[in-house]
């Protein structure tokens, strides 16, 4: 039978089956919210399931945490109607300086410096806390017709068929979709359960992740500390406080991050150095584990992948958010695409095209934060003096400069619909 007949007669066979919703959304997180409303917004109905409990994230109280969205994360949140309430939180960043030093240099002395002014498009990118950011991702949710929030679910079972895709709730409820969208991170059971294995590693390296308050005013610049055990990146938020990533090695990490407060900051005050003046810590601390895991396919029958679910990498470049949200712009873009010429949106071929246009970057990124970590995570004099003169290369070029800034930002290839400002 040909294709045409055979896409007609299940089209006919769909129109039979009672569908919960047209997609639903595996995970309540950032990636998942976000999946959801670029759903919704192409007329589609949508349900997120949610195994986080109602209210959890309703505590206004900073606890810390904190995110880098480049521009076109920035223009997506745009497009979704979210900035105008997230703007007022939004630290923007002007500038981002990058060094290759040791503990006790700090920020002092710096190699590579990308300035926002010469892209012309705008910030090179945002901060925003978590709090933010998740509380009008839920208000948003709460606010769309046709779209069901499931908070406190689990997912126990699931199965695709010609036409339909289907889960099994810790409940026993069966809901009904067209298509599932995995967006439940980096240990996906619904990349499990449809039999979709990783290729990864650890680093034996772990995050420590916190914020600072100091005497002096950041101006919008971000830093990113190339130190011998990892990277140390100083993020700017709101007022004059600033977001650390720091990265050791996992039995160092470990030892730090049990320090009572005044220790804490005893080890991260020569890490950082004093062009902040004295620092403080604000909301909590916490520390993570890193490696590399990777999704060995972004899709199966009626079934994708966005975010950590598809794609966990090391967090130097602060990509982590972003790629996930460019993943989701991608798939709702051939989505909405697909709907418009009367296509069945969870078939294989439209999924071939999302999997196709992100396949490429998602291991393009992967394999540079695996790089850099590798390279600079070293005090090998041989590799310091290629680093160096690697960086004054790139700063001495401002084609390349540009370029850099360019991708660090997103505004390199083909954007998606919601990207594209």
């Amino acid at each position: 039978m040909d294709n045409p007949a055979r896409t007609a007669i299940l089209r006919r066979m769909s129109t039979d089956i009672r569908f919960d919703s047209d997609i639903l959304v595996i995970g309540g997180g950032l990636n998942g919210s976000c999946m959801a409303l670029a759903a919704a917004q192409s007329g589609l109905s949508v349900t997120v399931i949610d195994a986080q409990k109602p209210g959890i994230h309703a505590d206004p109280a900073f606890d810390g945490r904190s995110y880098a969205l480049a521009l076109t994360s920035q223009r997506m949140l745009a497009a979704l109607g979210l900035w105008d309430a997230l703007a007022p939180d939004a630290q923007p960043m002007l500038e981002v300086k990058v060094t290759d030093g040791r503990v006790g240099d700090g920020a002092a002395f710096l190699g590579l410096s990308f300035d926002a002014a010469e892209i012309t498009d705008g910030p090179l990118g945002y901060m925003i806390e978590d709090r933010h950011l998740r509380r009008h991702l839920l208000a948003a949710l709460a606010a769309v017709p046709g779209l069901s929030h499931r908070t406190g679910e689990t997912v126990v079972a699931q199965a695709t068929e010609a036409g339909l895709a289907s889960v099994t709730l810790s409940s026993g409820e069966v809901l009904r979709a067209r298509l599932l969208v995995g967006a439940d991170g980096k240990q996906s059971g619904t990349a499990t359960r449809a039999g979709i294995r990783r290729t990864g590693w650890t680093y034996r390296q772990s995050a420590l992740v916190c914020a600072i308050g100091h005497e002096k005013p950041h101006h919008g610049t971000a830093h990113q500390l190339f130190l011998p055990p990892g990277p140390l990146a100083i993020l700017p938020l709101t007022g004059n406080r600033s977001a650390i990533v720091w990265t050791e090695t996992a039995d160092m990490a470990r030892r730090i991050n049990a320090l009572p407060e005044t220790a804490y900051l005893q080890v991260l005050r020569p890490r950082v150095g004093d062009f902040l003046g004295d620092i403080h810590l604000e909301g909590a601390r916490y520390s993570y584990p890193l490696g590399l895991s990777l999704a060995n396919s972004l899709t199966a029958r009626r079934l994708a992948l966005v975010g950590d679910a598809a794609h966990s990498v090391h967090p130097l470049a602060g990509q982590g958010l972003n790629a996930g949200l460019r993943d989701i712009a991608a798939l709702a873009h051939v989505i909405s695409h697909a709907t418009r010429r009367g296509e069945d949106f969870a078939s294989p071929q439209v999924l071939d095209r999302y999997a196709a246009w992100r396949r490429f970057d998602t291991a393009t990124l992967a394999l540079a934060t695996d790089v850099f970590n590798r390279l600079f995570s070293s005090d090998n004099p041989l590799l310091r003096g290629a680093r160096d003169l690697g960086m004054a290369l790139v700063n001495a070029t401002p084609d390349l400069r540009r370029g850099v800034m360019r991708e660090a930002a997103g505004l390199s290839g083909e954007l998606p619909d919601l990207m594209r400002g």
